[in-house]
C-alpha cells in the first residue's frame, strides 16, 4: 500500500503538511443551498414540511408527527433482541461514563466583598436535541456519550431523532437511548431533523442545544441554525496521531490505523516518529495485516487518501508538529515517549501506552468521545457536564460598596461617552 509520507527535514514541510491537513468539501456551496432551502421550508410549513422530507429523505409515509415518535412497545421490544452480554456491556460502559461525568459537575459559588454577595449561578440548559446516525449502522455510543452528560448536568429534557430503516430504528440505538433516560425519540433524520429541534414545528417544541454528529447535511444544518440554539461543534471526519518511538510495537500501531481508517474513506490516520525503520515495520505490518479486515476496502481507501507517516529529527519537533496538527485523538507508543504527554497542548485525548488504545475512549472507558476534530483542539475540548450547564452571574451591592463602586464606574463611563451611563451610576453614590 502506498501511503503517503513527509520529513520535518524537507524544505516545504510544513506547507505540505498544512496541503494534507486541509480538508475540501466537495460541492459546499450546493449542499448548503439546499440545507437553507430545507430550513426555510420547515420553518415556514412546520409539522407539514417535516412529513413531506420524512418521505423524501427518510422513506416513510407518516400522516402525523407522533406517528414518528418511538413508542413504549418498541423499545420493549428492542430489549428483547439485545443479547443479555451485549446488555450488561452497555450498561457498564454507561456507568463508567457516569463516573467521568460526576466528576465534571460545576456548582454555584459566592464570595463576599465590602458588604456585597458576588458570584455564579450554575444551571443545566433545560431542553437538549442529540441527534444519531442511521441506516445500515448502530450507533449506541453516540446515544450514551451525547445523553450521559447531558443527563448528569440536569438536562430536564432530552429530545433525540434518528433516521429509521424501513421504518424502524436499531434495537441498540433505542435500548442505549431508554438506559441513558432519553425522554422522546423521533424517528426521523437529516437536515429536516435539525431544523425541527432548532426551530420547532407545531407538534415538536424547540430544544436550547443541540448535540451528536450527522453527515455533512447534518453538519451543514447544525452550522447555519447555530444562533438560534447552541451546538455542540462544527465536526470534521475522525482522526488520530500516533507518535512512536522505535520500541513502540509496529502490529499494535498498524492495528490502531485499521481502527481509525474503518470510520470512513476521509479518516485521518498519521504515524509520528523519529525512527524510519519502525515507519518501515509499521508499513509492511499493514500490508500483510489488511487482507484480514473485514472492512479493508474502506481501510485501504482512507489509509491511501488520508494516511501519513512523518519522519521528525527529535522530540522537540515531534511536539511541535502534534501540536500543529492538534489530532483528535492522540496516542503516545514506545518507552521514552510518555513524558510528552505533559508538553503536548494540543490534542482532543490522549492515549498512552499500548494497553491505551482509542477504542477503549471510543466507548467505555468513561471519558467522552466526541471531541474536537480538523485541528480546533488548539481551544475546544471534549463534549461534558459543562456543556450542558450555563452560568449566570449574580451581583448583590451594599450600599457602602455601591458609594465605592459608583465613583469608579462614573469615571469611566464618562471616558466612553456614555453620560446616562454615568448618571446612573452616580444615583447609588
Amino acid at each position: 500500500m502506498k501511503i503517503k509520507s513527509l520529513n520535518s527535514t524537507s524544505k516545504d514541510f510544513y506547507i505540505n503538511l498544512s496541503k494534507y491537513l486541509s480538508l475540501k468539501v466537495k460541492n459546499s456551496e450546493a449542499i448548503e443551498y439546499s440545507v437553507a432551502q430545507i430550513i426555510n421550508d420547515l420553518v415556514k410549513k412546520k409539522d407539514r414540511a417535516l412529513i413531506n422530507f420524512s418521505k423524501k429523505y427518510d422513506n416513510v409515509n407518516y400522516t402525523k408527527i407522533s406517528d414518528s415518535i418511538v413508542s413504549k412497545k418498541e423499545i420493549e421490544d428492542a430489549y428483547k433482541l439485545v443479547p443479555s452480554s451485549l446488555l450488561k456491556n452497555i450498561k457498564k460502559a454507561i456507568s463508567n461514563i457516569k463516573k467521568f461525568s460526576k466528576r465534571q459537575i460545576l456548582n454555584s459559588w459566592t464570595i463576599k466583598q465590602n458588604g456585597s454577595t458576588l458570584g455564579e449561578k450554575v444551571t443545566p440548559i433545560k431542553k437538549v436535541g442529540i441527534y444519531v446516525p442511521g441506516g445500515k449502522a448502530s450507533y449506541p455510543s453516540t446515544v450514551v456519550m451525547n445523553s450521559v452528560p447531558a443527563k448528569t448536568a440536569g438536562v430536564d429534557e432530552i429530545t433525540m431523532v434518528c433516521p429509521p430503516t424501513d421504518g424502524k430504528l436499531n434495537p441498540l440505538v433505542l435500548v442505549a437511548a431508554n438506559l441513558c433516560g432519553v425522554n422522546k425519540i423521533y424517528k426521523f433524520g437529516g437536515a429536516h431533523a435539525i431544523a425541527a429541534l432548532a426551530y420547532g414545528t407545531e407538534s415538536i417544541e424547540p430544544v436550547d442545544k443541540i448535540v451528536g454528529p450527522g453527515n455533512i447535511y447534518v453538519a451543514t444544518a447544525k452550522k447555519m441554525v447555530f444562533g438560534k440554539v447552541g451546538i455542540d461543534s462544527f465536526a470534521g471526519p475522525s482522526e488520530i496521531l500516533i507518535i512512536a518511538d522505535s520500541y513502540a510495537d509496529p502490529e499494535c500501531i498498524a492495528i490502531d490505523m485499521f481502527a481509525q481508517a474503518e470510520h470512513d474513506e476521509m479518516a485521518q490516520s498519521i504515524l509520528l516518529t523519529t525512527s524510519s525503520k519502525l515507519i518501515n515495520a509499521v508499513n509492511k505490518k499493514i500490508d500483510t495485516m489488511i487482507k484480514n479486515q473485514k472492512r479493508k476496502k474502506i481501510i485501504n481507501k482512507s489509509l491511501v487518501t488520508r494516511g501519513l507517516f512523518i519522519k521528525a529529527k527529535n522530540k522537540s519537533e515531534i511536539i511541535s508538529i502534534a501540536d500543529t496538527i492538534a489530532p483528535e485523538h492522540l496516542e503516545i507508543l514506545g518507552y521514552e515517549n510518555f513524558k510528552l504527554e505533559k508538553e503536548i497542548h494540543n490534542a482532543g485525548a490522549i492515549f498512552i501506552g499500548e494497553s491505551s488504545p482509542e477504542v477503549f475512549g471510543d466507548y467505555c472507558a468513561g471519558p467522552n468521545h466526541v471531541l474536537p476534530t480538523s485541528g480546533t483542539a488548539r481551544y475546544a475540548s471534549p463534549l461534558g457536564v459543562y456543556d450542558f450547564l450555563k452560568r449566570t452571574s449574580i451581583m448583590k451591592i451594599s450600599k457602602t460598596h455601591a458609594k465605592e463602586l459608583s465613583q469608579i464606574a462614573s469615571s469611566i463611563a464618562e471616558c466612553e461617552g456614555l453620560y446616562s451611563h454615568s448618571e446612573s451610576a452616580k444615583f447609588r453614590n
